[in-house]
């Protein structure tokens, strides 16, 4: 069977090569072909088994606390985007949430530990924020008053949202001189609003303990140890308050920046108590950097946060806690980021190589910074018009599924490459990333596993024909193009403006109608034979239904093997057969379709051309 074939080690690479062509239809490739310089290059996907695994509902947006005075460097981006005074009868923003089915929605940010819940046992003015620079974070308590929280929860439960809710963890401590926060957290008025809000029947999939007062903390700090008390007696309540209701939502902490030391005594302190680990990424600095364009464009930035991606992955691997991964927040360039950078289309650059790069490493869920406000919402602060990035999350959403493969490129550092099982079928996409601003990419791809060609009718597995270690081209049968099919969506900026706020998919301008209606996102069918072509700066997701690997077959069916002598499943091998599966060979997929036999059968030729491709 299927899953027995990289149990017992079989290995062999089948290349399938792809020449160059232009799509017409895309204005970036028509002008690449015109006088861009074109490289080849190839990505290897290891297609034996996943590598990690995502939720179905990976994609996470946030909405924050942030009144309209909060300013930045001179600007004041938030408006009326808040969660006190966010309008939730705008046609645009439900339609754009409703669109994902579900998306997650974090509430929380900076202000949430200033946040009071005008609950029975709140005995304080519920009164909203007041700028104070002499308070910390530059203002004072807010107050979220009941009947705002009966609104929110009436819209997200008609656009369909899951919700994570943060909650204050600064109530009852004291703030030391060096910035540190002691004492216990004081969670009367948290359990209040907990029972609030089961009593009212309202969905909450997650409560969150607090905002960025991990490791060093910003503006203050709690210790790992005392956060892990406190995360404990979190769950404590939850489980009371939720004893008689079906659905218990997730124990979520800490919601801050990475610190080795700092999540490793946390995680190992949390092991019967935590859901999901949480962490903050704002690995571009500043939003008023002049050099931000550089930096999401420049392969060496992109990669420096694999380290924390893998240093979390490694302490939840060594801990016996059951904890999963998530990024709680990730706006790029903090202090809401910068104008017609982080809210236009070179965004998606940096933020759908760090969905790809989160995957890879087991993280189960993304929250992007933010669905509203600042200068880095998915949708614009003012209109709620998408922005580009929503646009890639959507995609992301729609073509991206659970399992993670193994993905490289080879050719040049400037193309990104990750692949997932497909969402909508038994095949997988492919995502490619092009930061080069002056050259046109041909894409090769080289699966490290067995891999079925997926007909309308039937299935076929290409298999050489003789036994024998030379390498060789296996000639796709005439006829199969039709059956055997791509789907690709290709984004690229408005007039080629990295700057602009309007995102082009396959050619044609993505927005929403006078209705307030999400524009549906049609891909570009094109014939497997052909190519894969990469525009400059440009951004391209491959949906591959017809192409099975062992790491995607979650069907059911035994899956037919490739072998020296033919095709026939493991099961029905001596063991003799079983041994020369193993012996390594060499394949690779000629990009031109020649005319066989009627049957189909697939021709075998050598080619000195063919390139190598190792397990």
């Amino acid at each position: 069977m299927g899953c027995q074939i990289w149990q017992m080690g079989f290995c062999f690479w089948v290349c399938l090569s792809l020449l160059s062509h232009s799509l017409s239809s895309v204005s970036s490739q028509a002008d690449a072909a015109e006088g861009d310089a074109t490289v080849e290059g190839t990505v290897f996907i290891d297609g034996k088994a996943p590598i990690g695994s995502i939720d179905d509902d990976f994609i996470c947006a946030t909405l924050d606390w942030w009144p309209p005075e909060k300013c930045d460097y001179g600007t004041c981006s938030w408006g009326l985007a808040g969660l006190l005074n966010l309008d939730l009868s705008n046609n645009i923003f439900l339609n754009a949430v409703k669109a994902f089915s579900p998306l997650k929605i974090r509430l929380g940010g900076t202000l949430q530990d200033k946040v009071i819940y005008d609950t029975d046992d709140n005995r304080e003015p519920c009164t909203p924020f007041v700028k104070n620079t002499s308070k910390m974070f530059g203002f004072t308590q807010g107050c979220l008053p009941m009947n705002r929280w009966d609104e929110l929860n009436a819209f997200f439960a008609k656009a369909g949202a899951k919700v994570i809710f943060g909650l204050n963890a600064l109530t009852g401590r004291s703030i030391k001189s060096d910035d540190s926060a002691v004492g216990a957290w004081n969670y009367t008025n948290a359990e209040s609003l907990i029972r609030y809000t089961v009593e009212k029947n309202y969905t909450i999939h997650g409560w969150e303990l607090g905002n960025e007062l991990c490791g060093s903390g910003v503006g203050t700090r709690v210790s790992a140890n005392q956060y892990a008390a406190d995360t404990a007696a979190l769950q404590s309540i939850v489980q009371n308050i939720y004893k008689d209701v079906d659905f218990k939502p997730l124990i979520i902490a800490p919601g801050g920046f990475y610190d080795s030391n700092w999540f490793k005594e946390f995680i190992d302190k949390t092991t019967k108590s935590l859901d999901v680990v949480t962490h903050h990424i704002y690995n571009l600095g500043p939003g008023v950097d002049e050099h931000l364009v550089e930096k999401i464009l420049n392969p060496s930035v992109l990669d420096g946060e694999s380290g924390t991606f893998r240093g979390l992955h490694n302490i939840i691997k060594s801990s016996t806690t059951s904890a999963t991964a998530w990024v709680g927040e990730a706006g790029g360039a903090y202090n809401s980021g910068h104008n017609l950078v982080t809210n236009a289309f070179v965004f998606s650059f940096w933020y759908l190589d760090q969905l790809g790069m989160a995957s890879k490493y087991d993280t189960k869920t993304y929250c992007r910074q933010s669905l509203i406000g600042g200068n880095y919402g998915l949708l614009n602060t003012a209109n709620f018009v998408p922005n580009p990035d929503y646009y890639s999350a959507l995609l992301w959403h729609q073509l991206m599924g659970r399992n993670v493969l193994s993905t490289s490129f080879a050719g040049t550092k400037k193309i990104r490459s990750y692949t997932h099982c497909a969402k909508q079928s038994k095949g997988i996409t492919l995502l490619l990333i092009n930061l080069d601003n002056s050259t046109t990419v041909q894409a090769k791809l080289a699966f490290n596993s067995t891999m079925t060609l997926q007909h309308k009718h039937r299935s076929r597995t290409l298999h050489h024909k003789h036994r024998s270690h030379k390498k060789s081209i296996i000639q796709l049968p005439q006829g199969t193009d039709a059956e055997i099919r791509r789907e690709e969506y290709h984004l690229t900026a408005k007039d080629g403006n990295l700057h602009s706020q309007t995102m082009l998919l396959n050619g044609n301008i993505l927005s929403v109608n006078s209705s307030g209606i999400i524009p549906p996102l049609e891909p570009l069918l094109v014939n497997s034979p052909k190519p894969i072509m990469v525009a400059p700066l440009s951004i391209v997701f491959i949906h591959m239904p017809d192409v099975i690997v062992p790491a995607c077959k979650v069907y059911g069916q035994p899956l037919t093997t490739i072998t020296e002598q033919g095709h026939f499943p493991l099961r029905h091998r001596g063991k003799g057969q079983i041994r020369d599966t193993l012996n390594t060979v060499y394949f690779s997929l000629d990009a031109s379709i020649k005319n066989t036999n009627r049957k189909h059968r697939t021709t075998v030729s050598h080619s000195p051309k063919s390139f190598e491709a190792y397990c």
